[in-house]
């Protein structure tokens, strides 16, 4: 009875066995009746010697009939600068690969275009997915833009590390050491010919001043960003741009990743590092995005001393802070700063700063936010209460809105003079118990907060995408004073503001579907 048994299934597995080779054999040719999601694969730009995103082909297999695809391969072959993995598989040549009926199968793609010749700014390198070969060959075509660009990294040690600087000294004493390099006398002059590619942070040497001209284009790698030392200085000679869309004369900082996915992604690079001791750094047009801490100023115990002039600029979409100043001398005029991940204008530690037509608004909506959209101080909480003087913080017909219930915070020790003003500005303040601890800082008939006013609408025309815009349904139009609009006379897209002043950096506008 037991050999009967065995006999069966030894039976049965051979029958299972024969109908899975007889399986092998009943796969038909592809024979050019493949289908594809694409016909043609763009890879968005790149950088030349940057890898790209993976991007996909889905391959479809439509007949009633399993199939055997004989070949799949680059039409560049071994020399091409695209990359596949098909089901897994890394390679530029595939053989053989099998497809049930009504099935589909994935393949990515990658590219890495190596550095172009001298001559080229930027070229369209192109390629083709090729399916099968002679009369049944069907290709997906793949095309890339890749730039040319101007690339600085720090210097290799003998050991094989990179060159380091000295970024800051933490509170406690401790210096804080980051990749980077010392930009040469030949490098601190950056032009709009090629875009600029830093890796780590490209530090300008005391006694140096880095010059940037109007419509250049700064990309960052990951951690990278820009240091400037003590007694150096920053020169941002950016310029009215007549086209919203491409920003021809506008500087731009932001991250090296240049494809749409990556357009809106906060925390890609490090930040502008201003350093203590550093004075008359000066900025004009200048675009700041995507970034961890857009601008971080350290300013100088003689706080007379100017340490940034910043005008026509918007900072936004930082992982932390867009503007952080510490004991800094700041005047702003025609500055957007808006949604980041904690406050979006922190200014403690003292210091003494003029805000004119800013719009300060923090929308934030990748995930929990800590902080207001301005927070001011006059020492810090990560050094034992430590205070230093606010000597003068002065906001003037600006929007301080987001999209929580407050978003102005006050905070001082009592020790230190604590001095602030809002004129003609718009606050979003609603008590809920926590900000008013001490009720004085937050008295809104007082004479701090002149002609200026609480939550209100000021109708944005899509701030969750930091276009802070101002609808004509608008409740700030008109609420400026014309004695600030005077320093200001234009707002942000070059529009006259003096005759009839609103609030922030806009003028109201009709909103266009």
């Amino acid at each position: 009875m037991k050999s009967k048994f065995l006999f069966i299934l030894l039976l049965f597995l051979l029958v299972l066995w024969g109908g899975s080779c007889r399986k092998d054999f009943e796969y038909a040719t592809s024979d050019g009746h493949l289908s594809f999601s694409k016909d043609t694969v763009y890879l968005d730009t790149v950088f030349s010697g940057i890898g790209s995103s993976t991007y996909y082909l889905k391959v479809y297999n439509t007949t009633k009939d399993d199939v055997l695809i004989p070949s799949i391969k680059l039409r560049n072959g071994t020399n091409s600068y695209y990359r596949l993995n098909v089901d897994g598989k890394a390679g530029n040549i595939f053989t053989e690969v099998p497809l049930y009926a009504e099935d589909s199968l994935f393949i990515f793609i990658e590219t890495n275009v190596a550095p172009l010749p001298e001559e080229a700014f930027q070229i369209v390198y192109t390629d083709a997915i090729q399916f099968d070969d002679g009369i049944y060959q069907q290709q997906v075509e793949l095309v890339t833009l890749v730039k040319d660009a101007i690339f600085l990294y720090p210097d290799k040690n003998p050991d094989g590390t990179k060159g380091e600087i000295k970024l800051y000294t933490q509170e406690d004493g401790t210096d804080v050491w980051v990749e980077g390099f010392d930009l040469k006398d030949d490098q601190l002059h950056f032009t709009n010919t090629k875009p600029y590619v830093i890796y780590g942070y490209a530090s300008v040497p005391e006694n140096k001043l880095l010059t940037i001209d109007a419509g250049a284009r700064i990309h960052f790698h990951n951690g990278s960003g820009l240091h400037v030392k003590p007694n150096a200085s920053l020169q941002i000679n950016g310029s009215y741009s007549s086209d919203t869309e491409v920003l021809e004369n506008e500087v731009i900082f932001e991250g090296d990743r240049l494809e749409p996915a990556f357009s809106n992604i906060p925390g890609q690079w490090g930040s502008i590092f201003i350093s203590k001791g550093s004075t008359n750094n000066r900025i004009t047009n200048l675009t700041v995005k995507n970034a961890e801490i857009g601008i971080y100023v350290e300013g100088n115990i003689n706080v007379e001393e100017s340490t940034l002039d910043i005008t026509n600029s918007q900072i936004h979409n930082s992982s932390l802070h867009n503007l952080w100043a510490r004991f800094a001398n700041i005047i702003a005029r025609n500055l957007l700063v808006g949604n980041s991940g904690s406050s979006s204008l922190k200014c403690d530690l003292g210091g003494r700063y003029e805000f004119t037509h800013a719009t300060i608004a923090n929308y934030w909506i990748n995930g929990f936010r800590f902080g207001k959209a301005l927070e001011l101080s006059n020492y810090s909480k990560s050094a034992s209460n430590t205070g230093i003087d606010l000597l003068q913080a002065d906001f003037r017909n600006c929007i301080i809105d987001g999209n929580s219930m407050s978003e102005l915070m006050l905070s001082t020790n009592s020790e230190n003079d604590f001095n602030y003003s809002f004129e003609n500005c718009f606050i979003k303040f609603k008590d809920t118990g926590t900000e008013s601890m001490d009720a004085l800082l937050y008295d809104f008939d007082d004479p701090a907060f002149e002609n200026s006013i609480l939550n209100v609408n000021p109708d944005f025309f899509n701030p969750k995408v930091n276009d802070f815009r101002i609808g004509l349904d608008s409740e700030i139009i008109n609420k400026g004073s014309i004695l600030f609009a005077n320093e200001v006379p234009f707002d942000l897209l070059n529009n006259e503001r003096i005759s009839s002043p609103d609030l922030g950096v806009y003028q109201a506008t009709e909103k266009v579907e």
